[in-house]
This record gives structure tokens, sequence and C-alpha cells, in this order.
């Protein structure tokens, strides 16, 4: 049976123990329209379904609610246990002054409350070699409710250290650690989600993956895209916790093929100016991410192209031939265990108005309750053609 159809019968199921326990009596008309659409779906047989409904009948019948709860779970089998959910949801309210350089053109200052991220997924354990996992994503003002994250991974697990994995994922180029509510400048340039396939090797110290995929953005001259033409590449080096006391490092780099199949560059009116580019222009990322005593912790990220768009290819390169690039770093302390505070400074070139090309801030957020947290952000930007920016965020958020 597949993994929709067991994700499927345990939400059925589900709904099914609850009504029962409304009412203990018998198996109400509810029920029975669940187990009826499983039928039609031919997510379960005739034979499956009465004797499902036989199931709950008998335990109603006698009046065993803590049986009839019991039989349910022996008929989700172990499944309950290989399946690990997880979700966020992040409330923010922010406050944004821009100032134009331009006299002809008037400064503006914003404000607004959003419901700005709800992500929900789950990881499902299918086999002793085989897991799959299935994330939402709902961003308001920015991202429809929409699968982010759909993937099958096949693994060595202790017989041999390699990985595949296949399906919709962020591929691995670019880390983007930050402590901060809004994203690095690394990764508004760099980004990039698209069904792919990944192969790699793992072990304590090292990963090496490589990947493939279709990208959105071609070269002129070469039709539609419908060849697997986007590569990758990565290596991440992580020290392990009993090398140094107290003591974490990772450190990678990546490279991609097309930078230009990122999230925000391959999107018409922000990034590339059209749907095809003269030639793909391969990107590169390197970044280091280290702490001590789990109470301080730095981070920095280089990320960029590693040749020239033609000039108009990008929407923000004013008619001039660009290749952009951005950095990120971040210092941050734990004050308390509940209490941090970081500070960041970040730039950009070549991005125009896109991107800032000086950014600097500071961040404090406090754990309120168990996994629930308050945070608050100030940020100033200039960008390249000298406009300037005051961004002020609160963000209350939990995760669960």
């Amino acid at each position: 049976m597949s993994k929709r159809n067991w994700i499927i019968i345990w939400i059925t199921l589900f709904s099914a123990l609850f009504i029962i326990n409304s009412n203990a009596f018998a198996i109400s008309p509810e029920t029975e329209q669940l187990l009826k659409l499983l039928e039609k779906k031919n997510i379960i047989t005739d034979k499956e379904a009465a004797d499902m409904k036989q199931e709950m009948e008998s335990s109603s019948q006698a009046g065993d609610k803590e049986a009839c709860e019991t039989k349910l779970t022996n008929l989700l089998g172990k499944w309950a246990d290989k399946i690990h959910p997880s979700a966020c949801i992040e409330v923010e309210a922010f406050y944004e002054d821009k100032n134009f350089h331009d006299p002809s053109v008037r400064d503006t200052d914003t404000s607004d409350l959003k419901l700005a991220t709800v992500a929900f997924g789950f990881d499902v354990d299918i086999a002793k070699h085989v897991k799959g996992s299935l994330f939402f994503l709902y961003e308001e003002d920015d991202t429809e409710f929409d699968v982010d994250e759909g993937i099958i991974r096949i693994d060595g697990a202790d017989v041999v250290p390699l990985y595949v994995d296949l399906g919709k994922m962020y591929v691995p180029f670019g880390k983007f650690e930050s402590h901060f509510i809004s994203d690095p400048l690394t990764l508004e340039l760099g980004e990039t989600n698209e069904s792919a396939a990944v192969g790699g090797f793992r072990n304590d110290w090292i990963e090496l993956s490589v990947g493939a995929f279709n990208g959105d953005v071609d070269e002129t001259g070469k039709g539609s895209s419908i060849h697997i033409d986007n590569y990758l590449a990565s290596a991440i080096f992580t020290l392990p916790e009993t090398t140094v006391p107290d003591f974490n490092l990772t450190a990678g780099i990546s490279g991609i093929s097309n930078i230009a199949d990122s999230n925000n560059l391959q999107t018409v009116g922000t990034g590339v100016s059209a749907a095809t580019i003269k030639n793909h222009i391969g990107g590169f990322n390197a970044f280091i991410i280290a702490s001590l005593l789990d109470r301080y912790f730095f981070n920095a990220e280089y990320l960029g192209a590693i040749d020239d768009f033609e000039a108009g290819e990008l929407s923000f390169d004013g008619g001039k031939s660009y290749r952009p690039e951005a950095w990120a770093i971040e210092l941050a302390c734990g004050i308390t265990d509940s209490l941090k505070f970081g500070v960041c400074y970040e730039g950009s070139n070549d991005c125009g108005d896109f991107l800032p090309e000086k950014q600097f801030g500071g961040v404090v957020s406090y754990d309120l309750f168990k996994n629930t947290s308050v945070a608050l952000e100030y940020l100033y930007g200039k960008y390249e053609n000298k406009d300037t920016r005051h961004l002020m965020t609160t963000q209350l958020a939990i995760e669960f």
C-alpha cells in the first residue's frame, strides 16, 4: 500500500475514533461515509472496510471505548511510530521606511501585521532503507499554500554510507544559517527549490553530494525546458562533537550550473527579465558555522555568480552586464538560556535595487514558553543607487 494511502487511512481512523468516542453505542453515519470513501478511492478493499466496521461495532456494542481505541491503534499497526509530524507558525508585524535618492521619487513608509509563515508536514519511515518527507508551506503575500518539499530517500543505513534523494526539495546549494527574522541576503540570491535527483556520501566528518534537475530558465535558442540540464555539487565538513569539547564547526562549498534558476532570480520582474538567457551562469557558495559552549555563535557565507549576465538579462541591471553576489556575517550570544542577542553585517554587488549593497542590524529573541519565542529585529540597508531602508520587525513563533 502506498504512503499516501496509509496517510489517508490514518486521518480517517483518527476521525472515526473521535466520532465513536462521542457515541459509544453504535457506529455513526459519518464513520460509514469515511469507510465508503476509502473503498471508492480503492485505498482499501470491501473486505478491509467490512472488517474495520465490524471491529468498531463490536467494541461500541460492548460499550468499551478503551477496547475500541486499542483496536483502531492495532489497525494502524506500527505506522503510528513511523510518522514524525512537525509544524511552525510565525506571525509578524513590521514597519519599513524607504528613502529614495532621486528627489523626484517620494519617500514611503509602510507597516503591516501578517501571518508570515505556516509550515507543516511529516517524515515517514517507510522501510529500513526508505524514508519519505512531505511538507507544506504558506507565506502571506508571498507563497500560496503548496507542497514545499516532497522527497523519497533511499539510503544504505548501516550497510553503506550512501543515499539518493528524489523529489521536490531545496537543492544543496548554500547553507543560509541565520539568527535573524529576515532571510540573509545570500538566501535571497541563491535559494533554489526544484524537483531534483541528488545522491551523496555521508559519514561523521564529511558529506559529498551531486545532483541534477530541469530548471525553468533556459538558454536562448534551445527551445522550451524539456531536458535535465542543470547540475550541482557540494562538499560539507563537520567536526564531530566529541573532537573538541563544547566546540562545533561546519564548513562547506557548493556550486550550481545555473544560478538564474534560484527562486528569486528565475522570477520575471524581480530577477531574470525574460524566460531565457544567452548562456547558463554558474554559481558558487562557501560558508562556515561555528559555536562555542552552545552560547556563542558565528556564521559567514558567500554566494554569487561566477560569470557575467548579458546586459538586460536581469530586471535590475539598468542595461549593464552584471555579476550578482552577496555575503552575510553574523555574531550571536546566548545571554541566558532563554535570551539571545545577535548582530549582522551583509552586502551585495551588482544587485541594483534587488538587494541592499550594504546592510547591518541587530536582533534580540526570547523564549517565552516551551517551543514559543518572540523576537525583535532592526535592519538598515543602503542600495547601489543610494536609496536607503529602515526595517523593524517583530515576530511571535511556535514550533511543535
